[in-house]
């Protein structure tokens, strides 16, 4: 049997985020938190906040946060990167990471970290692999419902550490995602 390099863009991914958090726990001390968050307001005259607008979801606060989100980007991300192809899925998280910075820039004073975002678009495209024009799979409705209707549910009653604003807003990219993109065949 031989091991194959079967996703390249999750795969790569994952490595740096595997690498980040290591580098930051190990080597430089704050190395995650200084390059590959966000520090809430953005600064249009830092041109480090603008590559931590996408940097963001490379960084994880510890081992159970990159563990949870890798869990689940593992799972789908592959299925994705066969369906839409390793260039439009590297748009695609580029793109959410981006929204979810600005609009958490916009609208709280709080920074981002880690790849949750992407987590939860990957999960809503995820479910819309199978749309077809005309149609809404139930299996979406059951995962938006399950899914973002437990994170605005925890971002109105919890006050925690936790973005729900990030796993929404990455929700909402991946149904724009999911229904705009239904015909795109994989590049």
């Amino acid at each position: 049997m031989k091991i194959t390099f079967d996703s390249p863009v999750v795969l790569s991914f994952a490595f740096i985020s595997l690498a980040v958090l290591v580098l930051s726990e190990t080597v430089f001390p704050g190395f995650a938190e200084n390059y590959f968050a966000t520090g809430g307001r953005f600064n249009p005259g830092n041109p480090l906040h603008y590559f931590q607008s996408v940097s963001h979801v490379f960084g994880h606060r510890n081992w159970e946060h990159l563990i949870s989100n890798f869990s689940f980007i593992l799972v789908v991300g592959p299925i994705l990167e066969k369906k839409y192809g390793a260039k439009n899925l590297i748009i695609m998280i580029a793109v959410t990471a981006v929204v979810t910075a600005i609009l958490n820039a916009l609208f709280f004073n709080t920074g981002l970290y880690g790849a949750s975002g992407i987590v939860f678009m990957m999960i809503l495209l995820g479910s819309l692999v199978n749309f077809r024009s005309g149609t809404i799979p139930l299996t979406f409705i059951l995962i938006l419902v399950l899914y973002l209707g437990r994170e605005i549910y925890a971002a109105i009653s919890q006050k925690d550490q936790i973005s729900q604003f990030a796993h929404i807003v990455g929700g909402l990219c991946g149904m724009l995602f999911g229904f705009g993109m239904s015909g795109a065949k994989a590049k």
